[in-house]
């Protein structure tokens, strides 16, 4: 009996194309994308494929290591659902020149996985034209590179001429529909602005003007533009509608409300990735005038005054004993300090902005002091009367295991090396055969050089990084020192809650007792 030829599975990858890079509203559809779908299904269909699922990053452009499809797909491959990897070009999949290496020359041929772009004819099938896929990989990293750079030379001009360039107006302003990067006023948002900036005029904090916007159903800014059809991410709870302190606070010192164009607050860290840092005022880029404000010169001067005023008796520079280290058990939001009478409580910030949307912890910096100080004494006792300390405590973030992802990261690296150093090999002998120009030669090496010099540094930084590590596990192997430095403490420091503590998590008081539920999660 013959047996049954089992059909090759494809699946499609599909991305956003830069056509499609100002798609703001849900409705909007990408014909870059329709048309890859399309042109990708007939190909299947011609080779005699079943396509196995389409995967469409349709919100994402650019090198993106965090494309969802992208790393969906990368998973499924990995669990070998499919046969064929099927893209329009090479450059669809990724431009990233260490991505094309690592998974179309690397992982893909041990996975099983045959990665085909018909448009720039690659095919891992054919092993005749590896170096034109590296080629495209270099061209598309360049491509990408210089891209980069003429974006950021374009936006840096248009921000100091005071264009908008973000691809959502700020709440209580939409984008202007006939005068590209102008900001018109949104009325509806524009009069809760107006309302938050009276209302903390005529004395109210920030929570309590959070907690009545709240109670009336206001949607917050994100909220907002998500249901006026623009597209942002559904809130995976409800507290994710919510106004909150730390929203009310931006918007009473951001000087759009008043008509200047305030951009270039943060800056991306490199091309490769859509990761931003905080840059310093003197970089922001400020013109003042360039559209209606919001609010009147007046009102923003009496808020700025309070808004001064009431920072300053906690401007005294010292970071909090538990500052970013204490979580409300019921939403997970980091616990806020407050003061009365001299003590000092710390408090969920989602209690006091919402009803019913979480039990809100409550607990005394002093109460919480003394629990944190009780156990690490307990486990000094502990520890002190049995050797097998090792025994009782688990490591949260176990060292070890960091230390082999990073020989494992390391030996990668010096993997890589030993093909830049052989890529470079052989381009010089495709030169002495002719089968490459002298330019192109020139052109290729340099970038396999310097590739080869990246990892290098990096394999330098992973040794130190490495070092490193083994005196921490060093450290963490002699418990007994760590935990003797601070036995018998009647005290906390910050050094030692950095020390000791990952996080605390902290409960509501259980009704009829003084037990709040506290859980420390340390940091050995």
């Amino acid at each position: 009996m013959q047996k049954k030829k089992v059909k090759t599975k494809a699946a499609i990858y599909c991305r956003l194309s830069e056509e499609d890079r100002n798609k703001q509203f849900e409705s909007d559809d990408s014909n870059s994308i329709q048309n890859q779908k399309a042109m990708l299904m007939q190909y299947a269909m011609e080779q005699g494929w079943d396509v196995y699922n389409i995967y469409s990053d349709d919100d994402y452009a650019g090198a993106d290591r965090k494309r969802p499809e992208f790393n969906r797909l990368l998973s499924d491959a990995e669990n070998k659902k499919f046969d064929v990897i099927l893209c329009k070009t090479q450059s669809r999949f990724t431009r990233e020149l260490e991505l094309v290496e690592k998974y179309i020359h690397g992982l893909f041929p041990l996975w099983g996985i045959r990665f085909v772009s018909i448009v720039d004819n690659a095919d891992t099938a054919n092993k005749g034209n590896k170096k034109s896929r590296q080629i495209n990989g270099l061209v598309n990293e360049w491509y990408l590179e210089d891209m980069s750079d003429n974006i950021k030379s374009v936006l840096i001009n248009r921000r100091k001429n005071g264009f908008h360039i973000g691809a959502f107006a700020l709440y209580g302003y939409k984008k202007d529909p006939d005068r590209k990067g102008h900001l018109i006023i949104d009325e509806e948002a524009a009069a809760v602005v107006r309302e938050v900036f009276t209302l903390f005029s005529q004395g109210y904090g920030k929570t309590a003007i959070a907690r009545l916007l709240n109670d009336r159903g206001i949607p917050n800014p994100t909220e907002y533009k998500r249901l006026h059809g623009l597209r942002y991410k559904q809130p995976k709870t409800k507290i994710g509608t919510l106004w909150k302190y730390s929203a009310i606070s931006a918007m009473l010192i951001n000087e759009i409300y008043i008509g200047n164009m305030v951009q270039g607050k943060y800056g991306s860290v490199s091309y490769k990735t859509k990761q931003n840092k905080p840059r310093p005022k003197s970089k922001w880029y400020i013109v003042e005038g360039t559209h209606e404000p919001i609010i009147d010169r007046e009102l923003w001067d009496r808020v700025q005054k309070m808004v001064a005023e009431r920072a300053k008796p906690f401007a005294t520079g010292e970071i909090g004993m538990f500052a970013q280290k204490v979580r409300c058990a019921g939403c997970g939001y980091i616990m806020r300090s407050s003061k009365s009478r001299s003590k000092r409580y710390l408090q969920c910030p989602t209690k006091r902005v919402a009803k019913d949307v979480c039990d809100g912890a409550f607990i005394s910096v002093d109460r919480l002091e003394k629990t944190v100080v009780d156990e690490i004494n307990r486990l000094s006792d502990e520890y002190l009367d049995k050797e097998e300390l090792e025994q009782n405590i688990e490591f949260c973030n176990n060292p070890q295991d960091r230390k082999e992802r990073l020989i494992s990261e390391i030996a990668a690296c010096n993997k890589k090396i030993a093909e830049y150093a052989k890529g470079i090999r052989d381009i010089y002998m495709d030169k002495v055969k002719g089968l490459i120009s002298e330019s192109d030669f020139i052109d290729l090496s340099k970038n396999f050089s310097a590739e080869k010099e990246r990892l290098e540094c990096a394999v330098a930084d992973g040794e130190k990084r490495l070092s490193e590590l083994d005196e921490k596990i060093e450290i963490g192997g002699n418990r007994r020192e760590l935990i003797e430095k601070y036995t018998n403490s009647e005290h906390l420091s910050r050094e030692m809650v950095e020390t000791f503590i990952d996080y605390i998590s902290v409960g509501r008081r259980i009704p009829g007792t003084r037990n709040v539920p506290i859980e420390i999660h340390w940091n050995f």
